[in-house]
């Protein structure tokens, strides 16, 4: 039998690194809340954005778990997924330029409005979770897991790189287009880039899953309360992405702060991404050195404390333009952390029969990045950023005691 990991390693490779320079130009935490606030949108807006594009899209994956859990190959699915975003990426950067040459309001008419945006932003983000399931069980099975880890590292040094590169062709495109031009353009962009992005998997050589065989909808959702109630691994993992998770959905609002505390202009935006981007590249190469063997929870605990740490000072750096830029890099780093830890332990957690179930109950777990950020734009604008900045900091750091929790053969080897 021909032995495909070798090529379906470097399909995931040659994805990561062009979805590293799409997602630059639609970056959650920089690039699109300044979107929304210069559509017309406030910190109420901003809550909505992270809770459709963060939270909402791990609610998402349950229901398309319930789907995807007895199909033993998933290809088809993960390429329609990514499809939809092309087309969500490609339809808003045509409504942007459409909207802002026929228009002569400063927002560029009511379809490039916060509700449009939200809206398109919602395809995007959804058929993203539809399409993660899929990623993340053929991730599970393409190569051998030894090779997992250093994967998610390989993957997160080269993409960090890549955007970079692409931060700085942000910070260019805003500072020289006017407003809604320049948006049409990333945008445009991210689609022609993501589909690019998708030809590695159109390259997969997949191998056929062992299936559950749960013919309705009503068992497939006992499975997932099943998994819950059974495994205690799963249940800290849970708890953890419920509490420290709730930094994905508060980053966003730095920029609220930011436009609200001084003089705030859009080719900022680009700065600040460049230097989020130095700032995961930096812990990328810092994780690379220090942890060769399989351990997460060494960056497990930085992503915490990094995080935790994120609210509390910006308020402190809210009254000092000129360093407040520095917040990103910590807000980089700690992403980078994130992102490295968190998939790599649901991966040990799971088995190739369950990954499907655990990867789509860990997205519908993360009620509270759901619930968080709306409730957070609206407390924001009744009693301002303070209370709802300190009061996320204690959530987020209450997730190490979870974090120490969590039980995995190789987390666990000395």
């Amino acid at each position: 039998m021909i032995d495909y990991s070798r090529r379906n390693f470097n399909s995931f490779i040659w994805h990561a690194v062009f979805l590293a320079l799409t997602l630059n130009f639609v970056d959650i935490n920089t690039v699109i809340p300044n979107l929304i606030l210069k559509s017309g949108g406030g910190p109420i807006y901003l809550g909505m954005l992270s809770a459709i594009m963060i939270g909402g899209t791990g609610v998402m994956q349950l229901f398309f778990a319930g789907f995807l859990i007895n199909k033993p190959k998933k290809k088809f699915y993960l390429i329609t997924g990514i499809s939809l975003r092309i087309s969500a990426l490609l339809l808003l950067g045509f409504i942007l330029f459409t909207t802002g040459k026929n228009s002569q309001t400063p927002q560029g008419g009511f379809l490039s409005g916060p509700v449009v945006i939200l809206m398109i932003m919602a395809v995007f983000s959804f058929s993203g979770s539809f399409a993660n399931i899929s990623y993340v069980d053929i991730l599970g099975k393409a190569f051998p897991a030894e090779k997992r880890k250093r994967f998610f590292i390989i993957k997160q040094t080269i993409s960090s790189f890549g955007v970079i590169l692409s931060a700085i062709i942000v910070r260019v495109t805003l500072g020289l287009l006017p407003y809604p031009f320049s948006y049409a353009l990333l945008f445009t962009a991210a689609g022609l880039l993501l589909l690019t992005a998708s030809l590695g998997f159109w390259r997969l050589k997949e191998p056929e899953s062992k299936v559950m065989k749960t013919p309705s909808l009503a068992k497939k959702f006992t499975l997932f309360k099943k998994a819950v109630l059974e495994d205690k691994n799963l249940r800290y993992y849970l708890l953890l992405i419920n509490t420290s998770g709730v930094i994905l959905g508060m980053i966003p609002f730095l920029i609220g702060l930011a436009r609200k505390s001084f003089n705030f202009e859009t080719e900022m935006i680009g700065n600040y991404l460049i230097i989020q981007m130095a700032g995961a590249l930096c812990a990328n190469l810092l994780f690379n050195l220090l942890n060769k063997n399989q351990k997460y929870k060494g960056i497990l605990y930085y992503f915490i404390i990094s995080a935790a740490v994120i609210p509390p000072a910006a308020l402190l750096l809210s009254g000092y333009p000129a360093i407040f830029p520095l917040l990103f890099i910590l807000s980089g780093s700690s992403l980078a952390a994130y992102q490295v830890a968190i998939p790599g332990i649901l991966l040990e957690i799971s088995t190739e029969e369950n990954r499907p179930v655990y990867t789509g109950i860990s997205g519908a777990g993360s009620l509270a990045v759901l619930l968080f950020p709306v409730i957070a734009g609206l407390s924001i604008e009744q009693f301002g950023y303070v209370p709802i900045f300190l009061i996320s900091s204690v959530i987020i750091l209450s997730g190490m005691f979870f974090a120490q929790r969590i039980i995995c053969t190789r987390i666990n080897k000395n």
